[in-house]
């Protein structure tokens, strides 16, 4: 499976340009208001390019008005969101290189949009992917617009062969593994990875109620098969001994009860003071509910090659930083884990458990920057 190496972005929100390195464990801290959030965007959003759902995103983020760059440009930069991520086989060697470029819809000359789009939503401008084996790259994908190319597995440049909306992206539109393998292996790279951000812990939560018994090895975005993960920990792996030691560490003398499914799944806590007392999900407080959603996250039976989390110390209780940070650390030898925090506290206990220094999120000049990188997109205590 690829690795994700480096992400640039530029033209983003509060994101002027900007390419930052991704290792097994990175970890941002920052205050409120510098940015932070939308390096987690960025990365959704490429995410959503692989799904075929990138300019439904920015539409929903309010269109392209406010999900462009809000600060000065060169009068000849055109008004442009840029993403691209590099990605890595340790095994082969090779590197994958995967950019896009998303515009407003241009008008003609009687004012009506061109190519097939809305007024306001936003539109694919140029889309490329690179492979690199050798000492020089290879084209392997180029669009500008509607037309383009795309190189088959015989290494021959063909035409597209589809009629792309202005607002698709061939990254989702060409699944064709055989014909075109490196394009295939980049897509199922980048929608393989999965993303945390403030697990409802509510009394309408998913996570409060049973879920359809199913094997489960990977927590969803939203933790709604959370009982289901637990249940495929319990049931089907049968080892519980990294669940049970986090959740002892977290809450001392606790212990998780998983019932053997009938046609749903369910779960709850028994605690020291109340020995006979089994506490389902539905009346667990808000931070022991999701610290449990973090650790079906973290210890499932299969982990994603990637996962992104963004400020997963939110409605926990202080006393929960170290668990959590054991958690996180564990995690970071089954998968890439990216995050970013409020907790200086979060990242320093991190950075004790596992050695990951944590990284500084700042505004430089309105624009969104990361202390210590080199415009290179190196950090200069690596050299």
């Amino acid at each position: 499976m690829l690795a994700l190496r480096d992400v640039s972005v530029a033209g983003y929100r509060s994101l002027r340009r900007i390419t930052f390195p991704v290792g097994r464990l990175s970890v941002f801290v920052g205050g409120n208001g510098v940015g932070k959030t939308n390096l987690y965007r960025a990365l959704e959003l490429l995410r959503a390019a692989a799904l075929g759902g990138l300019t439904r995103d920015l539409a929903a983020e309010g269109g392209m008005e406010s999900a462009l760059w809000a600060g000065v440009r060169r009068r000849d930069e055109p008004a442009r969101v840029r993403l691209a991520a590099d990605l890595a086989d340790d095994e082969t060697g090779q590197s994958y290189r995967y950019e896009i470029e998303v515009g407003q819809v241009g008008m003609d000359g009687s004012g009506r949009p061109r190519g097939g789009a809305f007024p306001l939503e936003p539109q694919i401008k140029v889309e490329r992917l690179s492979l690199t084996s050798g000492r020089h790259p290879v084209a392997m994908l180029g669009r500008d617009g509607p037309v383009g190319f795309i190189r088959d597995e015989n290494g021959r440049k063909r035409e597209l062969g589809v009629s792309l909306l202005p607002t698709e992206t061939a990254l989702a539109a060409l699944q064709d593994a055989i014909r075109y393998p490196e394009l295939e292996l980049v897509r199922q790279a980048m929608v393989a990875w999965r993303f945390h951000h403030a697990f409802r812990t509510d009394a309408g939560s998913p996570l409060r109620r049973p879920c359809l018994a199913v094997t489960t090895p990977t927590l969803a975005s939203d933790g709604a098969d959370l009982a289901a993960v637990f249940a495929t920990l319990r049931h089907i792996r049968e080892d519980m001994a990294d669940l049970d030691s986090a959740i002892d560490g977290a809450f001392p003398g606790a212990r998780l009860v998983i019932p053997m499914p009938g046609r749903e799944a369910s779960f709850g806590l028994i605690f020291p003071d109340y020995p006979q007392r089994v506490f389902d999900a539905a009346e667990l407080s808000d931070g022991t509910l999701h610290f449990l959603a973090l650790a079906g996250a973290f210890l499932a039976y299969r982990l994603p090659p990637f996962l992104a989390l963004n400020e997963p110390e939110a409605s926990l209780h202080p006393d929960l930083t170290e668990p959590l940070a054991r958690l996180i650390v564990r995690a970071a030898e089954r998968s890439q884990i990216w995050l970013v925090t409020h907790s200086e506290r979060l990242a320093e206990a991190i950075a004790d458990v596992g050695g990951a220094r944590p990284r500084v999120v700042i505004r430089r000049e309105g624009e969104t920057w990361i202390e210590g990188l080199r415009l290179t997109g190196a950090f200069g205590d690596d050299d």
